[in-house]
């Protein structure tokens, strides 16, 4: 019997995973001061708003320059006398809401981008010549890479401040166990590694 299911909508896939993880990226951000979506958490200075910050501008970047259309606004941490990592992190006069809109201008630009066409062809410039030409699809692969990469950042980044996780707001993925099994599990997780001492 032949099989009668419609072949599924890769394309429109991508645009669905892609926006799942900047959704996921959002979320961190909930319910936290406006000191510890800053604070960095690693010794590469590593922080929740930073990384949304740098969201916007590998967006603008990879749906916006690479297909001639610069963003429509100015995007300081790109310009000449910028620091290294300047997209990292949030500087002190850069609200959390200004971040954040940042971010979700840079979505509404992408569609402007993803409008044309998923096989419009452009070129990154700071990629290799033998690889910088893409079309748009590519191009959202490597974002949902680039998006879920910082996702999982994200996720640990949280987990260490108020011990929230998972990838959904409204529903965290994890297994429905108490304080005791984590205890308990935590315990078995660190015998494996003593072992290997």
């Amino acid at each position: 019997m032949p099989d009668t299911h419609p072949a599924p909508d890769h394309d429109a896939w991508l645009v669905q995973t892609l926006q799942s993880h900047r959704e996921a990226v959002l979320w961190k951000l909930d319910g936290l001061s406006d000191h510890d979506v800053r604070r960095p958490l690693t010794p590469t200075g590593t922080n929740l708003l930073g990384l949304v910050k740098h969201l916007a501008y590998v967006e603008f970047g990879y749906l916006g320059e690479t297909f001639g259309r610069p963003a429509d606004r100015p995007l300081p941490a790109w310009s000449e006398d910028a620091e290294v990592n300047d997209d990292l992190y949030a500087r002190a006069d850069e609200s959390r809401e200004e971040v954040v809109d940042l971010y979700r201008a840079a979505w509404r630009h992408g569609e402007g981008t993803i409008a044309l066409g998923l096989d419009t062809m452009g070129r990154v410039p700071h990629w290799p010549e033998e690889r910088a030409h893409v079309d748009v699809r590519f191009v959202l692969g490597h974002l949902v890479a680039e998006t879920a990469r910082h996702a999982g950042h994200a996720d640990i980044l949280r987990e260490q401040l108020d011990g929230s996780v998972g990838r959904f707001r409204d529903r965290d993925n994890m297994p429905g166990v108490d304080a005791d099994w984590w205890d308990a599990y935590l315990t078995r997780v660190q015998a494996a590694a003593d072992a290997h001492r």
